[in-house]
């Protein structure tokens, strides 16, 4: 690799959202040499007070635009809950900021058009937190197929299993719970790993089926299953099931994708069942009928606590950020655009689902919600 010489550009990073993941985005923040200035901003003032204490932010405030307005600002970063993601973005959007936002720009099809429209006419560079892009093994299966080692891509399965704890959690803090399926919130990582994996190629239908049991009380899909034709030919199966019992290791996107060329084949086990932990408390304490903890290792999306930091994707993603904006770094970030397709691809399988028959590509906000 050649060195080039890069022009820096200070960093005067806003975040909104406090809660766990703008912590972590927060923790990388302080830590990296071209952010210049750090502010805070939460609705719960003691939460945020207390990340603003924890890494020595410059300013706090409850109000998102009494800190976007700050003269500093020139960046943003949005780690609020999913279904609250459509001010913040709109609001940055608007001041033509650059943006760091968790995944999907809004939970509405015509929401999220409304704010990519808002990106692009003020040319904001705003990418989505899909951290399974930052991940070695999804890196170099990209450099391989886009190296052509498997020729044309003909066909793909995937299939994707989450813990029903995590999903129930997700979903309960939202207003709009329909919005809050299975697709929308975790199948479109997988749907964004494999879609950038294909880079280049153009759904053109999805037929898909859904089943509501074990989730049927929380105003939602079980799993959605569908196949995705492409205008080339290409057939993509994909499985997306987020009510697996409590029993399941907790925190873990089970994955695994088979992809096959004209002329290979490229199989990708993201199960995590590489490194299990199984434990027993102590017997001091142990009941007799007391179920052994097992855990998957490396298994949470984010990465892991080790010698007091975390380790792994999203310090990978957030530190490519920052260096995107500090010294124009190009990165795998997945774009507004991107991200909006993603929605788009996601409530289509929904709205397959739902119909009962399949759905031409692309479809329409409007199409989508009526």
């Amino acid at each position: 690799m050649s060195a080039r010489k890069r022009t820096k550009n200070p960093i005067g990073l806003a975040l909104i959202g406090c809660g766990q993941i703008g912590r972590i985005r927060a923790e990388f923040a302080r830590d990296y040499p071209g952010v210049e200035w750090l502010g805070l901003c939460d609705i719960d003032e003691k939460v945020g007070k207390q990340l603003a204490t924890d890494v020595e932010a410059e300013f706090f405030t409850t109000d998102m635009n009494e800190l976007l307005d700050r003269p500093e600002v020139n960046a943003v970063i949005v780690a609020t809950h999913s279904s609250m993601h459509v001010a913040p973005v709109r609001a940055a959007a608007e001041r033509g900021l650059n943006m760091l936002v968790e995944k999907p720009l809004a939970t509405g099809a015509r929401e999220s058009a409304e704010l990519l429209g808002l990106i692009e006419k003020n040319g904001a560079d705003a990418v989505l937190g899909y951290t399974q892009r930052f991940r070695r093994r999804f890196l170099v299966a990209k450099e391989k197929i886009g190296a052509g080692e498997l020729g044309d891509v003909t066909s793909v399965v995937s299939r994707a299993f989450l813990n029903s704890m995590t999903s129930i959690g997700t979903v309960s803090k939202a207003e709009r719970r329909a919005q809050m399926t299975p697709m929308v919130i975790s199948g479109t990582h997988t749907l964004d790993i494999c879609m950038w994996l294909m880079a280049g190629k153009k759904p053109v239908e999805v037929y898909a089926r859904s089943v509501d049991k074990a989730f049927v009380s929380y105003g939602t899909k079980d799993a959605t299953m569908g196949i995705f034709t492409f205008d080339d030919g290409t057939i993509w199966s994909m499985c997306i099931n987020w009510a697996l019992p409590g029993l399941w290791p907790p925190t873990v996107y089970s994955l695994e994708i088979g992809i096959v060329g004209t002329n290979g084949v490229l199989t990708i086990d993201d199960t995590h069942r590489d490194l299990v932990l199984a434990s027993d408390p102590p017997h001091t304490t142990q009941r007799k009928n007391e179920r052994k903890s097992v855990s998957f290792l490396t298994s949470y999306p984010p990465g892991d606590i080790a010698l007091g930091q975390l380790w792994g994707p999203m310090r990978e993603e957030t530190n490519a950020w920052l260096s995107r904006l500090y010294t124009g770094l190009e990165t795998p970030h997945t774009t507004a655009a991107e991200g909006h397709e993603n929605l788009m691809l996601t409530m289509a399988m929904d709205l397959s689902a739902k119909r009962g028959e399949a759905v031409a590509l692309p479809v329409t906000p409007e199409e989508l919600e009526g």
